[in-house]
């Protein structure tokens, strides 16, 4: 339904008159028109509320915004289909949105302020009020002009928008315009046929590059932390009789649905092993002995790695590959190492992380993969199976196939379980472009444009492509052995059931403000179900609304996935955490946030980051659905403010990089989330080799 406020996509310049009445946007706009030979998107407002005054002498009402809203998108939509280079849009939702706020005590409806902001545009041209005003039917502000001018200018400053102010005479105005115009035209004709040919291939357009190119000359705003969440204030800390009734009601209802596990399982294993790629750098064992070697560089990491290399799953496969190859004890360390990550020996660094040997049985050695599936049997499956995704690298589809065809017998024997396995690959359309140190795109050394892959976030779609009554989502290295196997799938039908619940509760509530079967009473429940149950919060304004407008706003913020998120106690582990935030629109929510997203130059807010209790282990469930069975589309709850920009090198060349909102982070933006304080043994994660000597990744042979 709301598809109709949405812009769709175009391989144009898309310019916007953008300003206080009566300063000259309809004749500029006709003008820019026929200068670049193209169509302009008149405003659709003055012919709407001009046939409402005709018929009704009646003036603009709150009701008429989201139809002016539709009316103008429909308007726009279709003559981008006609521009040549450049469309020259008279308004856009924003500028509806400025009115709606100046007219109707800073109210504006949900759905026109989202589009308002998600919809982009690549320059803005504020008209200057130097123009004399010109009276007719709707105008009627001629006194507060100067105002209105403020509010325009302080609103593309505060969203962050691209814009150029427009003063003098038509003429004067219209040289302006051209100059910035052509400015833009520029930067968009600087790709050859070549790199065209190239976008076309991996299936990104011109404007998105753009886009993303332009987000490296603006930079990415730093979340604005409220506090950190804390139990009893975000986070939920669940009795043992609330845990023992949850994992009762789960069993007992998830027989009829559909339930999948979403493992994200791309990521190589070379930084696992970064500590021993260092070491057969620096290790000569012909010159000097390993305890001389410990000595001199004090490496902590290596020494505990040679103390406890026994425990390893891949001990005794290395071991008998050596045999025989190092004449003394420092020999057969390097040796050791070498044999692992060669790329003539087992190269495990470049393996796929999740067929790496993690568990060693004594007969065989389980890869995370097995795991997974072991681990799904307990809570992500039903009679029809257990049904799991993997988001792999292409490269390595074959080798996760074999995996699959070696151990299914024995884990489908092991857990009575059978499985439905499927895979997916982080689309190259996902990939973002690389710039040089003054943000001009990246060149590879045979010429062509160089993109990188978006991150985690990227996985969204993917996701999106999903579909079942609950997801599960762990991470690939996140695996236990058996003997903490049955208090970790606990913990994941505790967080199923609470979602089950809560969700059920939110479908019931949904569904009576669709039949508008509601009395005050009523809305109120709602309102408070909405806060205390799943962490929604309310503009200042609120309760100021009409009631009309109330019910739009909590419709708007029940009709979203849900996420049911683990967090664990933090003990010093890395990784993101739990926070109630501020974005630019002046709206507090939960998120999950990486130290990369805060200002550490601000003392206050690394102060509020440091207060933090606890962090994110990548334990989500969601519920991707609406009450009437129909899927969400993921793509409209990502907060695209939430990405990541880096620093790499290339060839020796340095280069910025853009990573997506993150999968649990931007990418859920939009979400409605709900934090519950899990096991610290629910999170194992294996970032380095030795991470495999902890008593979790220790098989107990009976």
């Amino acid at each position: 339904m709301e598809e109709k406020f949405r812009q769709q996509p175009a391989n144009i310049i898309r310019v916007v008159l953008f300003g206080p009445e009566s300063t000259g946007k309809t004749t500029l706009s006709e003008q820019l028109a026929r200068h670049y030979n193209t169509v302009w998107v008149p405003e659709y407002a003055r012919q709407y509320l001009q046939d409402k005054w005709n018929n009704e002498r009646k003036t603009c009402e709150p009701t008429d915004l989201l139809p002016i809203a539709e009316g103008q998108m429909d308007l726009e939509n279709k003559l981008a289909k006609k521009a040549t280079e450049v469309l020259i849009c008279d308004t856009d939702l924003l500028e509806t949105k400025v009115y709606s706020e100046a007219y109707y005590l800073g109210y504006c409806d949900p759905i026109l302020e989202k589009y308002a902001l998600e919809n982009t545009y690549d320059l803005y041209f504020l008209t200057y009020i130097d123009i004399p005003w010109e009276k007719d039917d709707l105008r009627d502000k001629p006194k507060e002009r100067s105002q209105m001018f403020a509010y325009f200018k302080d609103t593309l400053e505060k969203y962050d928008r691209n814009f150029v102010i427009l003063k003098g005479n038509k003429k004067e105005r219209l040289a302006t315009a051209v100059h910035h115009i052509n400015k833009l035209l520029h930067s968009m004709t600087a790709f050859s046929e070549k790199d065209m040919a190239q976008l076309s291939a991996i299936g990104i357009d011109k404007k998105k590059v753009l886009d993303q190119i332009a987000i490296f000359n603006s930079g990415i705003p730093f979340v604005q932390l409220e506090k950190a969440a804390v139990i009893g204030d975000g986070i939920s800390k669940l009795s043992k009789e609330e845990e023992k009734d949850l994992i009762s009601y789960f069993d007992k209802t998830v027989p009829d649905l559909s339930l999948l596990k979403f493992v994200p399982a791309s990521g190589a294993a070379s930084r696992m092993f970064k500590a021993l790629f260092n070491f057969l750098e620096t290790f000569k064992p012909t010159s000097e002995s390993l305890d001389a070697y410990l000595l001199r560089t004090n490496n902590k990491e290596i020494a505990q790695f040679f103390k406890q290399k026994e425990k390893l799953p891949f001990f005794k496969i290395v071991q008998n590959r050596i045999k025989g190859k190092g004449k003394t004890k420092d020999e057969e360390a390097y040796f050791f190492v070498k044999e692992i990550l060669h790329e003539n020996a087992l190269n495990y660094g470049f393996y796929p992380k999740g067929l790496l040997p993690f568990h060693d049985y004594g007969d065989f050695s389980a890869t995370p993969f097995e795991e997974h599936l072991k681990e799904g049997a307990m809570y992500a499956a039903t009679k029809a199976g257990a049904n799991l995704h993997f988001t792999i690298s292409e490269q390595h589809g074959s080798l996760f196939n074999q995996e699959f065809d070696t151990i299914k017998d024995r884990v489908s024997t092991l857990t009575k379980t059978s499985y439905n396995v499927s895979y997916s690959y982080q689309k190259p359309s996902t990939d973002t472009i690389a710039v040089t140190t003054e943000n001009e795109p990246f060149r590879n050394s045979d010429g062509s444009l160089m993109f990188r892959p978006g991150g985690h976030g990227a996985l969204i779609e993917n996701l999106n492509e999903q579909d079942a009554d609950i997801i599960f989502i762990k991470n690939i290295d996140n695996v236990v052995v058996p003997k903490y196997a049955k208090e970790v799938a606990d913990s994941k039908k505790i967080l199923g059931a609470l979602l089950l619940q809560v969700q059920a509760k939110a479908f019931e509530f949904a569904d009576l403000l669709d039949k508008n079967n509601l009395t005050l009473d009523k809305l109120n429940e709602i309102q408070a179900f909405l806060k205390n149950n799943l962490n929604v919060r309310f503009l200042e304004n609120f309760e100021s609304l009409s009631l009309g407008d109330q019910i739009a706003v909590i419709k708007d913020k029940i009709n979203r996935p849900i996420r049911i998120c683990g967090m664990v106690k933090n003990e010093g582990e890395p990784g993101g955490g739990p926070f109630w935030i501020r974005d630019t629109h002046g709206h507090i929510s939960l998120q999950i946030v990486e130290s990369a997203q805060v200002d550490m130059f601000n003392e206050s807010q690394v102060a509020l980051f440091k207060n933090s209790t606890h962090f994110n282990p990548v334990d989500l469930v969601c519920g991707i659905k609406n009450y009437k069975g129909g899927k969400y589309n993921l793509l409209n709850f990502v907060n695209p403010e939430q990405g990541f920009i880096t620093g790499k090198t290339h060839e020796g060349k340095e280069l910025k990089a853009l990573e997506l909102p993150g999968l649990w982070n931007g990418a859920m933006a939009f979400w409605n989330t709900i934090f519950v304080e899990v096991p610290l043994v629910t999170f194992n994660p294996v970032k380095t080799v030795n991470d495999l000597l902890k008593p979790t990744h220790q098989v107990t042979l009976s």
